[in-house]
């Protein structure tokens, strides 16, 4: 069975499972986007923040208690629903349990709009990126940040969830969906080109200031192993966007 967007998160066995790999301190998460997408976004103090994929919104407390005004989650799976709002408990926060294309925007009302690794997820990336636009104030940024398309072009060398040895790019310029084995499930993904995701943030009317393909760096791995590892292939990529 295969699963489409947030639905594999509503696996109570998959959920679980996750939960330990996105936790653990070298994971990819932790140990590369998670210190990238804090340098693209920078201050957010007094910033009113939409968070598309919002998980279990451990980002959005974090966000919270840096500063930010107030914080927005878009989550469609009900389990991170459930986190979500368990992490957010006293803070200025709000979870909608939407999926990122039935979410109703509302006009020019975020000064920044974030998303981590859930933009892979989503099969109309053009419509997607209009409804960004339309949803920030003018001026408003937009950082994201999804799984390098190097990675998502072929899976023919990951055919279980375990670690990879080798990663063969393949049938890149051929864009649509992917299926993943990964966890013990097959999850549905949306490969596109960089230049893919260049073309229509431009053509939704932003202007993108920064590109970043996770370089690792030592500080932020415990161990010289992963590290090491995480040199071989980029395994993020994210891009800072203004409107």
């Amino acid at each position: 069975m295969e699963f489409k967007g947030s639905s594999v998160y509503d696996q109570s066995d998959f959920f679980s499972n996750y939960m330990k790999r996105r936790n653990r301190q070298d994971s990819p998460n932790n140990a590369i986007e998670g210190p990238l997408m804090y340098e693209l976004i920078g201050s957010i103090q007094n910033k009113s923040i939409l968070d598309l994929g919002c998980g279990d919104a451990s980002f959005g407390k974090e966000l919270i208690l840096q500063g930010a005004k107030n914080y927005t989650g878009v989550e469609g799976s009900k389990q991170m629903v459930e986190a979500a709002r368990s992490n957010l408990l006293e803070q200025n926060g709000t979870i909608y349990n939407e999926t990122m294309e039935s979410y109703d925007y509302p006009k020019e009302t975020f000064d920044l709009l974030t998303s981590r690794f859930a933009f892979h997820y989503v099969s109309d990336i053009n419509h997607l990126f209009q409804h960004v636009n339309k949803t920030l104030k003018e001026d408003g940024r937009f950082v994201f940040s999804i799984q390098h398309p190097l990675t998502t072009s072929s899976f023919a060398s990951k055919q279980t969830g375990d670690k990879r040895g080798n990663w063969i790019v393949d049938d890149y310029f051929h864009d649509g969906e992917r299926r993943e084995p990964w966890i013990d499930k097959v999850v549905v993904k949306y490969h596109r080109t960089i230049e893919q995701y260049f073309s229509a943030l431009r053509q939704a009317g932003f202007t993108i200031l920064d590109l970043r393909e996770g370089t690792p760096k030592r500080e932020h791995f415990s161990s010289e192993e992963e590290f090491v590892r995480r040199q071989r292939i980029p395994v993020v990529l994210a891009f800072s966007c203004v409107k």
